[in-house]
């Protein structure tokens, strides 16, 4: 089988640990929506929710296309002609990034439906709060340090 078909047994075990970030960066978001639009419509109205909504989105995209790309990439590992692949796939998807927030950035700035306080403080919630999931599933995990499956995932042939 090539390194793009793997069969779910020799998939990396990593993947596990990304799609719980991926399930627990979801419920975060979910908590930070609530209290952003609760705190958002408090402080500044229907511009304060929007603004609120806004952050949190922008939080949940940057967070996804990290552990999103990673996901992708990992189905190209598993050869040493892949590494390439697998580091432009992960490099790409921060570089994207970096362009999709400096466009927002440039684009949000300045408008009249945006509350900049609300909008900052809901992607510095976000950030803070994608950090602490990626510690606390990362440190819960158990995958280990050195991979048992050699090029022949025989048990019998190794």
């Amino acid at each position: 089988m090539s390194a793009v078909q793997q069969p779910e047994s020799l998939q990396p075990q990593s993947n596990r640990v990304f799609r719980s970030i991926l399930v627990y960066g979801g419920y975060l978001a979910g908590g930070i929506a609530v209290v952003g639009m609760i705190a958002g419509g408090l402080a500044a109205g229907g511009i304060g929710v929007l603004s609120a909504l806004i952050g949190t989105g922008m939080s949940v995209v940057f967070m996804g296309i990290t552990a999103g790309s990673i996901l992708i990439a990992n189905r190209f590992a598993g050869t040493a002609a892949a590494i390439g692949a697998f580091f432009g796939i992960v490099l790409g998807g921060w570089l994207l990034k970096f362009v999709v927030f400096l466009v927002l950035v440039v684009l949000l700035k300045g408008q009249p439906w945006v509350q900049p306080v609300v909008l900052f403080l809901s992607i510095i919630a976000g950030v803070v709060g994608s950090l602490i999931v990626d510690v606390a599933v990362i440190r819960t995990s158990r995958v280990p340090y050195v991979s048992d499956l050699s090029r022949n995932p025989d048990p019998k042939k190794r």
